[in-house]
């Protein structure tokens, strides 16, 4: 299975909100880190996208669209023109936040010039236009169409020059790497170790450990481990398997050391996540 197929498979928006900003200069907005997923639609004028701790603001202009990380601050400033801007979140459980800041990059930023920007423009004009209407429905269809721009994000990002360059989707695009993540996710039951993936990869194990860390940020059973309590959670919340079974269709066959390895993860045992946030009956 493909790894970003696989992550956004298991992830979903809680929520949405956004907001339309007409601003003259001189303006600035500034916006916090929290679990939220932060973007940005430019609908006329220009500004400046700054980040703190990265050296050069961006600047985007009419059409641009920006997609920040989770636990990702940034501010906005003028670029001395009036400028309006879509601004929002997308909001995730604590454990669907985690899947999506492992596959974002620190920031997306699309091109109103790239082709794949005029479908994004097209579903965030749906977006815009679902949350004015209080339609029966409406909250399910925000969702729908806030993952629909999420995955359109990503796609048109995959697609640019400046994709690969870092955390997991550089580590996809790496021929050895990329391979050993692709056999975590397809076979994520699997009894993995570092030595069987090495191998599979082509690389001896102390070579292909350092890529890994390099690339990814961990070590490769850090990251295993942390996916399969991600595919795990999305179990517990949206069937009624029982948690021995979610156990062993993330490749453990002890229910005490699925128990550790998930409380570790997430904070909780996997029964309590289970009440906590099981999906309502239908």
């Amino acid at each position: 299975m493909d790894p970003i197929d696989d992550i956004l498979s298991v992830v979903r928006v809680d929520s949405v909100c956004h907001r339309h900003i007409h601003a003259t200069a001189p303006w600035g907005l500034e916006d916090g880190a929290g679990l939220s997923a932060r973007f940005g639609f430019i609908t006329a004028g220009q500004c400046w996208l700054r980040i703190p701790g990265v050296a050069e603001p961006e600047s985007l202009e009419e059409g641009d669209f920006f997609l920040l990380s989770p636990n990702q601050e940034y501010i906005l400033v003028d670029g001395g023109a009036d400028t309006t801007i879509i601004a929002g979140r997308f909001t995730f459980d604590e454990t669907a936040s985690k899947a999506i800041a492992d596959l974002l990059p620190q920031r997306i930023v699309i091109r109103a010039e790239r082709a794949q920007a005029f479908g994004l423009q097209t579903t965030l004009q749906l977006l815009t236009a679902e949350t004015r209407a209080a339609s029966p429905g409406s909250h399910l269809v925000i969702q729908r169409i806030a993952d629909l721009v999420l995955i359109q994000a990503l796609r048109a990002h995959i697609a640019s020059p400046t994709a690969l360059d870092a955390g997991l989707l550089h580590a996809l695009s790496d021929a050895q790497i990329g391979a050993a993540l692709r056999l975590m996710h397809d076979r994520i039951d699997h009894p993995w170790t570092v030595a069987t993936l090495a191998s599979e990869a082509g690389m001896s194990r102390s070579a292909f450990a350092l890529r890994f860390k390099e690339l990814v940020g961990g070590t490769p059973l850090e990251y295993l481990t942390r996916w399969r309590m991600h595919r795990a959670s999305h179990l517990l919340r949206e069937s009624d398997h029982k948690v021995s079974d979610v156990a062993q269709s993330v490749g453990y066959d002890s229910d005490g050391s699925f128990h550790k390895a998930f409380k570790r993860i997430l904070g909780v045992g996997p029964g309590e996540y289970r009440r906590i946030n099981a999906a309502p009956p239908m």
